[in-house]
């Protein structure tokens, strides 16, 4: 085979894109007769509906009609979530509001202008209720309830006890403890959600396209809210989505309310979601609150923890949530070698907007704590933190490493890749030339985090947010299937189609390596389709973009289905030459005999006998050239009774040191390097792979020093413009090394894991220890986020009034 995997190609994708003949949802015009829909949004966070006065709306020229939540009551039912917990969800509010931007009312007009217009004429009775956003609060007691039939705040909760923590924590030396804060923030895509619905009355059929980014386990919530077969909703996907970082998985409510809007106007309908809506009431990521206590021996030795994690999921919890929650369930103590945990995590709801999957989802609220908590025991113990950080980490001679809660570690070298970034980073030099900058009150800093990257998820991880006796009630989940299709036609041309949905991840290039190596014919001589059909494709439940799951699973699908294309062009050219297919291999577009390459026949001749001359296959053989293929991983299983799941297939390690300066005047931050170093396994695309990463890096620098999704006590969203959401823009993005270790899956055909989402992981924390370090002379303990230079200038001036007051 020619030797394509591992190394760099152009991106195919890119010619499209550049030229501007990309295929956008808004692009779209799928059916005859598209109207246009625009949607009424609460300016409450937490009100009943009295009442909703639609007739100045419906007599306005254009309108054809307008959907409340009566019409949604009518053809829908509330769309089913992960947990115990009877929570009505509807795509539209159809009793009360629950945040500031749920949908309220839909208008179905010719065009996007008239229905805007008849927006400003529905007249909605709202009774203003008590609204609380507070994680804890929302906790208490006298909270002000959201869901009344539930009697409380709390969607899920759970505990968990591996090992023997109580032992640990009675042996330790000492018990250090502390609470941190991780904010609620998004991303922001080129191109915002979109939907275009139409349905079919005579088959009760509903056609959706939309700029959907997987998963579809999401397409059973949907066609079960719909109340149709799943054969009744179809839904397409185009081949360019404007980019996702996950939180266009979070569209699917408006799929539905917009099929429903379709089926009770009785036209097409378009829906197109602008940039205040996308940051008022689009998915996001979850904030969360958590308590740690480690008990810790004097000489470093970690020896167990406990960790009590609280998620915000706002006004609902909505599939596939409490994913957020239990995503990293499996990897929760990270890269260390810790034998006993203890865990509560609780799901709280709030008067803030729904959250779900976003990039990393989970993996930065986990790592945040975790890894500030490694540096403030290394300043509690008096030792550096790469020293705790080191005698922690897991050895290299312990693969496959199973952590207490279930996790199996498949491949990893952590020291290697440690010594590859403190050395990248002359980490020793700096600490030299902090210690004079710090004498001449200049602030510098150097931060540390070491994490593990978790792909491929096992679909079974989310219902640990059960009980072993709830699970036992339903069928076991588990497993993280892929599937893709591999063809040649008459004339020979290969033609791939893939189900993962990629939204700029280079999935046709990587899969244009993949069957051109195993084949051995040209990349640019195979077409990959990356358009998703849910009528047409080859998937699963667990299909999709998600989890960096292409690399582990989806390359795995593609591999296997080559292969099978391989294996019968071999078996016929066997049959024709009279030899083993085994004896036989591709050579420059012919069948080749290995020990006698006199024998020998054209791929051509092969394919035109599947295809033209199928007498002339051997027995038993179908005719064609079109094969599919599914690929799973046996490590994937559902949880244990004892709660231990191996929520992952893949797991990756990333080790970040980044330096900064700190100006204690005004509170700025400037990041003088980031090194950023990757275990993901074999590497398919060595430039892909950096690309992901600069993304990754992106994103989580803005969710370490820039975003957040600010509400005041009333629930009213502070931030719903870029004029106050400020994201990293190229200025911003600081120098950064990237360098790559190569430690292969045992678990997957190609050797390869994810990556792409370890440091929008890893960057919130490290920038943060970079931070704390700095202003190490202030003694400052930095355990909330964002880093904006108001609030790290507050945290200062509050020191020092604190330290003259001692004086005083």
């Amino acid at each position: 085979m020619t030797d394509r995997i591992g190394h760099s190609m152009r991106r195919v994708e890119d010619a499209r894109l550049m030229s501007g003949e990309g295929s956008y949802v808004d692009d779209l015009e799928p059916f005859a007769n598209i109207h246009h829909a625009a949607i009424l949004r609460s300016p409450y966070a937490h009100a009943n509906i009295k009442k909703i006065n639609t007739e100045q709306a419906l007599k306005m020229e254009g309108v054809v009609d307008v959907l409340t939540g009566e019409d949604i009551l009518e053809h829908t039912k509330p769309f089913p979530v992960g947990v115990s917990e009877p929570i009505h969800y509807y795509p539209a509010a159809v009793d009360k509001v629950r945040f500031v931007g749920e949908p309220v009312a839909v208008v179905i007009a010719k065009d996007r202008y008239l229905a805007e217009d008849a927006l400003d004429t529905i007249k909605v009775e709202y009774e203003p209720l008590d609204a609380v956003v507070d994680i804890e609060e929302a906790m208490e007691h006298d909270a002000p309830i959201l869901h009344e039939n539930i009697g409380t705040n709390i969607a899920n909760q759970r505990f968990y006890d591996y090992g023997d923590s109580e032992k640990a924590f009675e042996e330790a030396d000492m018990v250090i403890s502390h609470k941190f804060h991780f904010p609620k923030y998004s991303a922001t895509p080129v191109e915002n959600y979109g939907v275009i619905a139409d349905y079919t009355s005579s088959e009760n059929q509903y056609t959706v396209w939309a700029n959907f980014h997987g998963p579809f386990t999401l397409h059973t919530v949907m066609s079960a809210a719909l109340n149709v077969p799943s054969n009744q909703l179809r839904l397409m996907v185009p081949k360019d989505i404007g980019g996702s970082y996950g939180i266009k998985s979070g569209m699917f409510p408006y799929i539905v309310l917009m099929a429903v809007a379709a089926r009770k106007a009785g036209v097409p309908v378009k829906w197109t979601e602008d940039r205040q809506e996308n940051l008022m009431a689009s998915s996001s990521g979850t904030d969360r609150v958590t308590w740690i206590d480690a008990a810790v021996n004097n000489d470093g030795t970690i020896l167990g923890m406990k960790m009590k994690m609280v998620d915000n999921v706002g006004g609902y919890i909505r599939a596939p949530e409490p994913a957020s929650l239990y995503r990293t369930h499996s990897n929760t103590l990270g890269p260390y070698k810790i034998k006993n945990l203890q865990m509560e995590t609780v799901a709280v709801m709030t008067n803030k907007s729904p959250t779900g999957l976003i990039r990393g989802y989970g993996g930065q609220q986990l790592y945040f704590p975790l890894e500030r908590m490694m540096q403030h025991i290394a300043k509690k113990l008096d030792i550096d933190a790469v020293d705790l950080v080191e005698k922690n980490l897991i050895p290299s001679d312990a693969f496959p490493y199973e952590t207490p809660s279930g996790g199996i570690y498949d491949s990893g070298n952590y020291q290697k890749a440690l010594k590859t970034a403190l050395d990248t980073a002359q980490y020793n030099e700096f600490r030299k030339k902090q210690k004079e900058a710090w004498k001449k009150g200049k602030y510098l800093g150097i931060g540390l985090a070491a994490i593990v990257e978790p792909s491929g998820s096992n679909m079974g991880y989310v219902t640990v947010a059960l009980t072993p006796e709830e699970r036992q009630q339903s069928l076991p989940k588990s497993g993280c299937a892929e599937g893709a299709t591999v063809s040649i036609d008459p004339r020979g041309s290969v033609t791939v189609r893939i189900s993962t949905v990629p939204s700029g991840q280079g999935h046709e290039t990587v899969a244009a390596q993949i069957v051109s190596e195993v084949l051995n014919v040209e990349p640019e001589a195979v077409k990959v389709i990356a358009e998703m059909d849910t009528a047409t494709n080859p998937w699963s439940v667990a299909s999709g973009s998600y989890s960096s799951r292409f690399a582990p699973i989806g390359s795995s699908a593609i591999y296997q289905a080559a292969q099978k294309v391989r294996n019968k062009l071999l078996r016929i050219a066997g049959h024709q030459l009279g030899e083993s297919s085994q004896n036989l291999t591709i050579k420059n577009g012919r069948a080749v005999a290995e020990e006698d390459e006199t024998k020998q026949v054209s791929l051509k001749r092969l394919i035109g006998t599947a295809h033209w001359n199928p007498t002339d296959l051997p027995e038993g053989m179908e005719p064609g050239m079109h094969e599919s293929a599914f690929y799973t991983i046996s490590a994937a299983k559902a949880p244990a009774h004892d709660d231990t799941v191996n929520g992952s297939v893949t797991y990756g390690f990333v080790a970040d040191v980044v330096t900064v300066e700190v100006d204690p005047d005004t509170g700025h931050v400037d990041i003088l390097d980031y090194v950023t170093v990757h275990d993901a396994g074999k590497l398919l695309n060595p430039t892909i792979a950096n690309g992901q990463i600069l993304g990754g890096l992106a994103h989580g620098l803005g969710g370490a020093m820039f975003e957040e999704l600010a509400y005041d006590s009333n629930g009213q969203l502070q931030s719903g413009s870029f004029m106050d959401y400020l994201c990293p823009t190229a200025t911003e993005i600081p120098n950064i090394t990237i360098e790559h270790q190569e430690t292969p899956s045992p678990l997957t055909p190609l050797g390869a894991k994810g990556l792409g989402e370890g440091n929008t992981m890893s960057a919130p924390s490290v920038i943060a220890n970079a931070v704390t370090d700095a202003l190490t002379p202030f003694d400052i303990m930095i355990d909330d986020l964002p880093l904006s230079p108001d609030r790290i200038w507050r945290k200062i001036q509050e020191k020092k009034r604190a330290v003259v007051k001692e004086e005083y």
